[in-house]
């Protein structure tokens, strides 16, 4: 078996399969090897368990996943990466790569297919740029997924991570704590990397565990609020979705004012309790 994390393997590997990093593509290799065996014992890689991988790189992750778990559906956008995945993954025989777009991919349709009588988890090292869109396509999907693991820009992990209600927090947050509970595992610094970022990275899970039960057409208001409060972070929350949502300022005052809340408030000062209510009080308004 290869030793993935080895720098002179990588090259090795790269220029048998005349393989160029792509900056399009976000494509950071890991190269410490403690980080990946991390990531798939805290990240519910175990025995009744499968376990979707986002973006393999070479396989340094999935093959850690894939030592642990029942099976590993690896969904990499890359096609040069397969010929490379074919040689490096060769000594496992639970592992099926999608070559496929994520945010492409029906996540209801690939578990039930895939993942009959297993726990699911998915586990990524995502590329910066796509990291939101990612975690709220998965959050959004619906889906048994027990939990995420992903290695992030730490920047990203921390705002993730946030308590709502907080400086730190943004309309992802919100998401995040609509659908389950995040915790930061642990930090991965730039050196661990082939090429090296910019920035550090660290490593989350989201246990998902969805606390609130709301019906598709107040989801879908709720979500619309939250973007809407955290879009322009300079104004009042009465500003920001008075502007963005189309509703008189005065309404969003006079359901500030009832919740006990200042008429300046703003979004990174309300709670989750705080931001259903507002929510389901705008809709009430709206609906009549």
């Amino acid at each position: 078996m290869y030793n993935l994390t080895s720098i002179s393997t990588i090259k090795s590997i790269m220029s048998r399969h005349g393989f160029n990093f792509s900056k399009s593509l976000g494509q950071n290799f890991i190269t410490n090897p403690a980080v990946c065996p991390k990531i798939a014992e805290m990240g519910n890689a175990k025995k009744g368990f499968g376990v979707i991988e986002v973006g393999t790189g070479i396989g340094v992750l999935t093959a850690e996943l894939a030592s642990r778990a029942d099976k590993v559906v690896a969904v990499e956008i890359d096609k040069r990466l397969l010929p490379v995945l074919d040689e490096t993954l060769a000594d496992f025989d639970n592992i099926k790569i999608i070559n496929e777009d994520i945010l492409k991919v029906d996540i209801n349709r690939l578990i039930a297919d895939e993942f009959d009588g297993l726990e699911v988890a998915v586990c990524a090292n995502l590329p910066y740029y796509i990291t939101s869109p990612v975690i709220m396509y998965l959050l959004e999907s619906n889906t048994r997924i027990k939990s995420l693991t992903v290695m992030v820009q730490k920047e990203a992990g921390q705002r993730l991570c946030a308590a709502v209600g907080t400086r730190e927090c943004g309309a992802v947050t919100v998401a995040v704590n609509y659908y389950g509970d995040a915790k930061m595992l642990f930090n991965v610094s730039r050196g661990s990397f082939m090429p090296s970022p910019n920035v550090d990275s660290c490593v989350i899970r989201i246990d998902l565990n969805k606390k609130y039960n709301l019906d598709k057409e107040s989801e879908e208001f709720f979500f619309k609020i939250v973007k809407a409060a955290f879009a322009q972070r300079r104004k009042t929350l009465a500003n920001s979705v008075s502007s963005s949502m189309g509703i008189k300022k005065d309404t969003v005052y006079d359901i500030l004012s009832a919740m006990g809340l200042d008429r300046s408030a703003r979004a990174e000062q309300l709670t989750m309790d705080s931001f259903i209510e507002l929510s389901e009080k705008l809709k009430l308004s709206a609906d009549n």
